[in-house]
């Protein structure tokens, strides 16, 4: 019994040595990776950083209308260039027939830094209870895809 013992051999300490670098140096890739790839989904559009704060469904006259409230919690002004709407994500449409206003109550396309937008679709017909999707493109690139429910 004890030959059986004597006769396993352990690895040299140079080899564990490299060892222990190859998996430092592994973690340090994979860690690195990572990063950079959250880092550059979230940084990727600039310092544009929109969310939508309300989306409302109403009916003014004849007309049904849906107002969808922009915030830009980012540092850079943000362009909307198109609009996007449909009953599924799959199938959305170009919106032309819009209104846009800002917090002052200006007619713009632009959402400045800190500030929100509201953007009304005139005459989209909803049906109540009912999901709609969304998605607001900018000219910097960004894009806002949501649904919402009637």
């Amino acid at each position: 019994m004890r030959t059986v013992l004597k006769s396993k051999k352990g690895i040299s300490p140079i080899l564990a040595t490299l060892l222990l670098i190859v998996i430092a140096v592994a973690a340090v890739i994979v860690t690195y990776a990572w990063v950079m790839t959250f880092t550059g989904s979230t940084t990727s559009q600039g310092s544009v950083m929109l969310k939508v704060d309300n989306t409302r469904f109403y009916t003014q006259g004849e007309d049904d209308r849906i107002d969808i409230v922009v915030r830009n919690t980012g540092t850079a002004d943000a362009t909307i260039d198109v609009v996007y709407a449909g009953a599924s994500s799959s199938n959305l449409v170009v919106q032309s027939d819009l209104r846009f206003r800002d917090s002052d109550g200006a007619n713009t396309q632009v959402v400045a830094a800190g500030s929100i937008l509201t953007i009304t679709l005139m005459d989209y017909p909803w049906d109540a209870g009912e999901t709609y999707y969304f998605n607001i493109a900018t000219k910097e690139g960004f894009s806002l895809p949501f649904p919402a429910e009637a």
